[in-house]
């Protein structure tokens, strides 16, 4: 392709044909799930989005010879995660180009620039506002259906970083498919008896009037403290919680939500796991991201009914203290006599840094298989 322009996007009708590439270049792809289009117009716009409290982005479309669009992609500045962890990164994220060198050259050429005139020193992705965005660009896995917090991109995604040169691996991240048993394995099961014996530690199921009296606050205070040492992670602010526990947690199946509680501790929270059926398929029903006039429906099947046959095991955080005493068996231990009830198959585990061997060791009594592996690259600036 002889000549790519670059355009930042600054009008509606823009950032409507910025969310709307995706759906085009992935039309009947049986792998890709697509995020509702309201889902990524909020998250982009600052008016809806507390992240940019302390972010800033810009937004840049490819468009060809005969003014089609041909790519996207978002440069993100965390101030945040940079001050954190000493880093003068610019990130790339919302990416998508047709399979051409040079359509993928011109947009990381414009976030790279954009990266320069802020100061900085480094380009590195993919990567969202947050680690509440999907990250990483999937390297292994292309035959394998997508997950509603993730990331699916086509096979010449990686190779284009590879034939444009100047890139390395910065972290990868590896995901898990497990079969649900017919029964809670043993181990989880002894170990929960006598973890819950010995140290006093408990189940708590969460019901609506927990969430509304304050308890949803202290789960993400708990994803905080969890999460605080993980690759790019940036801390979670009030705004941020309180988006996420007014918008997020009602739309949750409570029973699918399990905490653990110290009773030595006056009832501290300690553990959390956040996990629902699989949106996927539903996703997959509506028409470029829409819920009408009939995704609704699908939604509604998959996130009430059940009518999925799978579970996405989307949060699990133990504090590093309660780890090893094994506090994760009571988090399986109740969930998995859940999921059979529910006649779930499979589960599917969210993406885990891939020298996490204490998270990964949790999965063992399931046969967990490791299904697929992305990638966030990085970039020096010259």
């Amino acid at each position: 392709m002889s000549s790519i322009k670059i355009q930042k996007v600054e009008t509606k009708k823009q950032l409507r044909a910025f969310i709307d590439f995706h759906y085009d270049l992935y039309k009947g792809n049986p792998y890709d799930v697509p995020n509702l289009f309201m889902d990524e117009k909020n998250t982009l716009s600052p008016s809806k989005n507390p992240a940019f409290d302390f972010c800033e982005a810009e937004y840049y479309l490819a468009y060809d010879e005969d003014g089609q669009v041909v790519g996207r992609i978002a440069g993100i500045i965390n101030h945040k995660a940079n001050a954190r962890w000493k880093r003068n990164s610019v990130r790339f994220g919302w990416l998508d180009f047709i399979d051409d060198l040079d359509v993928s050259r011109a947009l990381f050429r414009a976030v790279e620039d954009y990266g320069r005139r802020k100061g900085m020193t480094e380009i590195v992705g993919p990567l969202g506002f947050t680690d509440m965005d999907p990250e990483g660009m999937l390297i292994m896995g292309f035959d394998k259906l997508g997950t509603m917090p993730t990331i699916y991109n086509y096979d010449y995604y990686p190779r284009h970083m590879e034939q444009m040169g100047g890139w390395e691996k910065d972290a990868d991240y590896v995901e898990y498919y497990m079969r649900v048993p017919e029964k809670v394995p043993e181990k989880y099961s002894k170990i929960a008896a006598m973890i819950a014996d010995r140290y006093n530690l408990h189940v708590k199921k969460l019901t609506r009037k927990d969430i509304r009296e304050g308890y949803g606050y202290k789960v993400f205070d708990l994803i905080n403290d969890t999460y605080k040492n993980l690759y790019g992670f940036s801390e979670l602010t009030p705004r941020q919680i309180d988006q996420y526990v007014k918008e997020y947690l009602p739309m949750l199946d409570l029973n699918l939500v399990t905490c653990i509680e110290d009773g030595n501790a006056d009832n501290k929270l300690v553990g959390i796991g956040i996990t629902m059926p699989s949106m996927s398929r539903a996703m997959q029903k509506c028409r470029r991201g829409r819920l009408l006039p009939f995704g609704w429906w699908h939604v509604l099947r998959a996130a009430k009914c059940h009518k999925t046959e799978g579970v996405d095991l989307l949060l699990l955080g133990v504090l590093p203290e309660y780890r090893s005493k094994g506090a994760n068996a009571l988090l399986f231990a109740d969930l998995i006599p859940r999921y059979i009830s529910y006649g779930f198959k499979w589960g599917e585990s969210q993406v885990e840094m891939e020298n996490n061997e204490g998270v990964q060791r949790q999965w063992g009594a399931l046969s967990p298989e490791n299904h697929k592996r992305r990638r966030c690259y990085k970039k020096m600036l010259g």
